[in-house]
């Protein structure tokens, strides 16, 4: 396998275990929207889930941005 595959790969598995981690913070929610209607719904653990699930995507998607910016 390239080196560019790994990478894609490697973030395509990030990002999707940051929407599953959100997910499974989410699952016993039963407003979906707005956003501050949900975060007050959610117990404790349940929002670290959430912030966690976030917070994955967000760093996945960053090193994926600056690795392409490196590499031409």
């Amino acid at each position: 396998m390239t080196p560019e595959k790994k990478r894609r790969v490697a973030t395509a598995v990030g990002f999707v275990s940051g929407v599953l981690t959100c997910l499974d913070g989410m699952r016993d929610a039963k407003i979906v929207w707005p956003p501050d209607a949900v975060w007050g719904a959610l117990r404790g653990p349940q929002r670290l889930e959430l912030g966690a699930g976030i917070a994955l995507m967000v760093v996945t998607l960053a090193i994926s941005a600056l690795g392409r910016r490196a590499n031409p």
